[in-house]
């Protein structure tokens, strides 16, 4: 059942089992990395001890990804060195690090769609029995892995048909199917919230308790406050040093990340001037997911919508915007609109940024200047030629307007980091002039200075009179910046909090309990 536990070093082999002691699980000495002669990473050392968290922290850019990929055996270093056990080990292609024992839980969802949850848990690694695929034994083996970590779905599910977070806890399942000395995770938590994002921390410290080094790579900077025995900031390729967990604030993480004091995070608020309806939603129906959800959003305002994993958020508006079958009566600015189809939801003036910006959002093989255009297509290519000087006008000036980060402005959108990729999908959601916006996890996966811009674009759209909808997992971002927040559970609308009331625990206790005659709108339980 398990991989190959031994693997090739420069010295011989070592048995993939790491023995208590007090030397590093794995040292990088000096690592570095060039592309050409652009330097992404440059001299980091550090040790990664057995039964110790620790974690990487940075903003975009800073170098994580690639020193992650350096340890797991997706690239090599241009310079410097790794050792396990005192032995210098290359390792030029993942299966190696495997091998050695170092597991990676990857922020991108990579399972095969087509197939089922066991089969993807299994792949390349199949159980077998009498020389055949025990089918039989891998399913019973992926359910108690699967229950252990707290996903509901069945083995035999195929994965195209469960929830992005579940494919990411079946990722984590993956990874944690085999005994192992190092467990990487990248932004394991991205896609998780409440429930979810406990049972996966309990984990974490289940797999420290049994000696095995965790390297945790996140933007939650109150995961890692929590998590974190050491933390290690990279800023700009660069190791700005390694410090205890228990000595950093929130604060110092995110001075350290960006070299400089930060404003508030959150904009501050603006009183809503206005009680004019922009969008009216009555009776909203999606089968098998919402009933019966009624909401009104106004001029100038930004209505929440909270609720945990499951409760019907997403699918509410997937289904309001043409996105999926849906009944339900909606006022655009006074007046009745039928909407069959997003591109409907567009021509009326409704923009909406999904929450998975990689798989819907943006064509990440195609450069910057389609992406951004895609949605005003009309503008840009009226008759039979697209119009090149207006579609760079318009880069260019979304570029400056949102402080999209790029090299160059012929790079392909998926070579962008995460917060400029959803910069870039708010400027061609933007682009159609919408009057009502709609932002599904709107910071999802991306580091605090561009949390930040996001927030402050947020305001700006207000603003200037729009209404927007924020959805988020982030019950502190929804706070920070919300007018009201609506909170749903199981389809339905469980409650509305604002003002004083609008705290994280009456938002938590009207998304897990039917008590929610018992929020306080004072702000207190």
């Amino acid at each position: 059942m398990s991989l190959a536990m031994r693997f090739e070093t420069d010295t011989g082999t070592l048995p993939a089992r790491p023995e208590r002691q007090a030397e590093p699980v794995l040292r990088a000495e000096g690592l570095s990395r060039k592309y050409g002669p652009v330097t992404v990473l440059s001299d980091v050392t550090l040790d990664i001890l057995p039964g110790e968290i620790h974690a990487i922290i940075g903003e975009n850019g800073a170098g994580k990804s690639t020193f992650m990929r350096l340890l797991s055996g997706y690239i090599e270093p241009t310079q410097g060195m790794l050792s396990m056990a005192g032995n210098r080990v290359r390792f030029t292609k993942p299966d190696q690090a495997q091998a050695a024992g170092i597991a990676l839980v990857h922020q991108e969802i990579l399972l095969a769609e087509a197939l089922t949850v066991t089969d993807n848990l299994f792949l390349g690694r199949e159980l077998t029995r009498g020389g055949l695929v025990d089918d039989k034994g891998m399913r019973h083996v992926a359910a108690a892995k699967l229950a252990e970590i707290g996903c509901a779905v069945s083995p035999t599910s195929l994965v195209r048909d469960i929830s992005l977070a579940d494919r990411q806890l079946v990722q984590i399942a993956r990874a944690l199917l085999d005994e192992h000395r190092l467990v990487i995770f990248d932004e394991p938590t991205a896609v998780l919230t409440g429930e979810e994002v406990e049972r996966l921390l309990a984990i974490i410290f289940g797999l420290k308790s049994r000696g095995i080094a965790v390297l945790y790579i996140s933007h939650r900077l109150d995961e890692v406050q929590r998590l974190a025995d050491k933390v290690t900031v990279l800023r700009d390729g660069k190791m700005v040093g390694t410090y205890p967990g228990h000595s950093l604030s929130q604060f110092d993480m995110a001075r350290l990340m960006v070299g400089r004091e930060l404003a508030a995070l959150y904009p501050q608020k603006r009183a809503v001037r206005t009680n004019q309806p922009m969008l009216s939603v009555r009776n909203a129906r999606v089968p098998g997911y919402v009933q019966d959800v009624s909401f009104t959003v106004h001029k100038g305002e930004i209505l929440g919508f909270a609720g945990m994993i499951g409760a019907g958020r997403t699918e509410l508006f997937e289904g309001i915007l043409g996105l999926r079958p849906a009944n339900a009566a909606i006022e655009l600015n006074g007046s009745p609109v039928h909407i069959r189809s997003q591109r409907e939801a567009m021509d009326a003036g409704i923009g909406y940024l999904t929450e998975d910006r990689k798989g819907k959002g943006l064509l990440l093989q195609e450069e910057l200047a389609p992406n951004l255009t895609l949605s005003a297509l009309a503008r840009f290519h009226p008759g039979l030629m697209v119009r090149r000087r207006s579609e760079a006008q318009a880069l260019a000036q979304a570029v400056s307007s949102y402080d999209i980060r790029v090299k160059s402005l012929n790079v392909k959108a998926g070579q962008l980091s995460g917060g400029n990729q959803q910069k870039l999908l708010l400027a061609k959601v933007l682009l159609t002039e919408p009057s009502v916006v709609v932002i599904d996890e709107p910071t999802r996966g991306i580091d605090i200075a561009n949390k930040a811009q996001i927030y402050a674009f947020i305001q700006e759209l207000v603003a200037q009179g729009k209404a927007c909808v924020v959805i988020s997992s982030e019950m502190q971002e929804l706070v920070g910046i919300c007018d009201r927040i609506v909170v749903m559970r199981e389809g339905r609308i469980s409650g509305e909090v604002s003002g004083e009331a609008m705290t994280e625990s009456n938002i938590a206790l009207l998304a897990t309990s039917e008590r929610g005659h018992d929020v306080d709108p004072g702000g207190k339980l």
